[in-house]
């Protein structure tokens, strides 16, 4: 492992801003930094070619909305309630913006946020109870009273009709963001906040998204690949950076540190990269992964099933539901996903541009990571779920310290989301919650210790089945530097990956007798590491 030095007193000390570009669904090889041979990144990369790159950096659970709530809240997914998209984080969930707003700091963010549903849709089945029995009040349905309902958790479905965000902040702070620009949905059917700006700049811009008027090209016939034609400077990704740009120019002569969110949508499905992002990659040069072409001996049975429904005729491939691809098709979506990481990759060079102009950059911190990865050609399946390869669950984090503040460094010390609320909030120099989770990871980055994680947990599940699953999907993953095992709750089978053997997670080792040894060894430490993220939070304290 390679570490950087430089002054962690002076760190400490400190009050820097912060920038945090979190991207949405983007693996850590997806940028050239992380040794991507086709995708350009040159913005991202140099801020890797100055900062710490972490490569083997966890989600705590590999979809949007419960990862998200780890990040804010340096919590796991089972301690601030967030199991799965759909349910809101509590508005008394204490986030480090919080305490950074305590401190002084001003804070924004702009872009996706997610951390309350914007579908409108319940996050499961309707609830049950005995028949024959009273049922309980509306109010005492649940264990945890104070359902999350009502005004202040429909502020992201709000948003999408609001034509003036000036009255949305007059609510009060988004979970310690002051000003704040909400983006919901993804690719060019982003609405939220930058609906009404796009209409004031684009009449009848609806009659121009890619779901109802793609441009036409025959080249492109994978699922969800469609050709915006919302104009470049407009796309999404654009407007999520032009919004911090303003942030920036505000926040210039103010003697306040500032925290900011960067938060794009892309490179998320369906894939709709505007203009010269579409084609600027060609599908030819994509090299997909190993586990696309080789057979994965003893898969566990959700793989089988969506390859089973796609020879069948039967995969729905249409939105959010995982789905396998023929090689012509996984080609494609890679190609133009590369397209929208690129675009991103400019958004970010203009806010690093603007930093650099204001005289700002000598005293702010820069962050980049996504809310998690996705397969993408993996063992032939698209997109996400409780099927936790590396693909899927590692995902990119780069800390640049302001320059001149030492050399780069990569580091392989195991790290995750967990990791980011305390870390940034020690930075700042201020001292974490009770009952916040996680390491810290400045110490890492000056070198003062290795990572404090002898393996990380990942945690997921849903309250229906799917995948061919005759329950709902509860799965607990324990990866550390060589192994990863996946426990799925109710079944006999799982899954057991050596990863310094076999990276590609292509032989599954479950079923075999001669791993029965180190299966039981890496349950054990799972189900301690369980132990050990137990909630800490409330304290006990003495009366009188």
């Amino acid at each position: 492992m390679c570490l950087r030095g430089f002054d962690s007193e002076a760190m400490t000390k400190s009050r820097p801003n912060f920038i945090l570009f979190v991207t949405d669904q983007q693996r850590a090889d997806h940028l050239g930094c992380y040794g991507n041979p086709v995708l350009k990144t040159p913005n991202i990369d140099g801020l890797a070619g100055r900062g710490t790159r972490f490569d083997k950096f966890y989600v705590a659970a590999p979809v949007c909305q419960p990862n998200r709530a780890t990040m804010m809240t340096g919590r796991m997914p089972t301690l601030h309630g967030v199991r799965q998209n759909g349910i809101a984080l509590g508005v008394d969930a204490t986030c480090y913006t919080h305490l950074l707003q305590a401190a002084g700091y001003r804070t924004g963010l702009f872009g996706k946020a997610h951390l309350q549903n914007f579908t409108g849709q319940p996050a499961g089945f309707p609830a049950t109870f005995p028949e024959g029995y009273t049922r309980p009040p509306r109010e005492l349905e649940e264990a945890v009273s104070g359902a999350r309902i009502g005004l202040m958790y429909d502020r992201e479905l709000s948003s999408e009709t609001s034509t003036d965000p000036a009255e949305d902040e007059a609510l009060g702070a988004f979970y310690g963001f002051e000003r704040f620009r909400i983006c919901t949905w993804h690719g060019d059917g982003v609405g939220g906040h930058y609906t009404a700006w796009l209409n004031e700049r684009l009449p009848d811009a609806d009659k121009l998204r890619s779901k109802t008027n793609p441009r036409p090209d025959p080249r492109y016939d994978a699922p969800q690949t469609r050709w915006s034609r919302i104009p470049e400077e407009l796309y999404p990704t654009n407007y999520v950076a032009d919004m911090t740009i303003d942030f920036l120019r505000e926040r210039a002569d103010g003697d306040a540190p500032f925290f900011v969110q960067c938060s794009f949508p892309d490179p998320h499905h369906p894939f709709t990269p505007p203009g010269k992002y579409w084609d600027m990659y060609d599908p030819a040069d994509i090299t997909l992964p190993r586990s696309f072409h080789e057979r994965h001996q003893d898969a566990p049975p959700p793989l089988q099933y969506l390859h089973d429904v796609f020879a069948r005729g039967e995969a729905d491939r249409r939105w959010v539901v995982p789905y396998a691809v023929t090689e012509e098709e996984a080609r494609q979506i890679t190609a133009v996903t590369y397209g929208m990481v690129s675009l991103i990759d400019d958004a970010v060079g203009r806010v690093l541009a603007t930093l650099d102009e204001l005289g700002m950059a000598e005293n702010t911190v820069i962050l980049f990571t996504s809310d998690h990865g996705d397969w993408m050609g993996d063992h032939g399946i698209m997109q996400k779920g409780p099927l936790h390869y590396q693909g899927l669950v590692r995902v990119p984090f780069i800390w640049a310290e302001p320059p001149g503040r030492g050399e780069a460094a990569a580091t392989d010390g195991l790290a995750g989301t967990l990791d980011m609320a305390r870390s940034i909030l020690m930075r700042a120099g201020l001292a974490p919650p009770i009952g916040m989770q996680g390491q810290n990871l400045n110490d890492m980055i000056s070198g003062a210790e290795e990572s404090r994680h002898d393996g990380v947990v990942i945690e997921q599940q849903t309250t229906m089945p799917y995948l061919g699953l005759d329950r709902a999907v509860r799965v607990r993953t324990f990866v550390d530097a060589e192994w990863r095992l996946t426990l799925w709750e109710g079944y006999d089978w799982g899954e057991l990956y050596n990863l310094r053997e076999d990276p590609d997670e292509l032989v599954n080792l479950w079923s075999d007798p001669g791993h029965l040894a180190a299966r039981r060894a890496l349950m054990e430490r799972m189900l301690r590491k369980m132990i050990d993220l137990q909630d800490l939070s409330p304290s006990q304290v003495s009366v009188g």
